[in-house]
């Protein structure tokens, strides 16, 4: 009987560690997956190794860089 309760504080203790674990894991990934923002500054453009094309018809473009191909806000 003894034996009994100590599984199961044992598999409920494991249970609530995988828990943890993989919403940890999850939130990790969230953190540092890459979110492309949908515009960027012009100082964010330029410090990250691109030019502003002003050429283009609607709002000016981030060329080259980690944020090609952006518009630039």
């Amino acid at each position: 009987m003894r034996i009994r309760r100590i599984l199961a504080a044992v598999f409920a203790a494991a249970a609530l560690a995988g828990l943890g674990l993989t919403s940890a894991a999850t939130a990790a990934t969230a953190a540092t997956g890459s979110v492309t923002p949908a515009s960027v500054t012009p100082g964010e453009c330029t410090d990250n190794g691109g030019t502003i094309d002003r050429s283009t018809p609607v709002l000016p473009t981030c060329r080259g860089g980690m944020y090609d191909g952006q518009t630039v806000d």
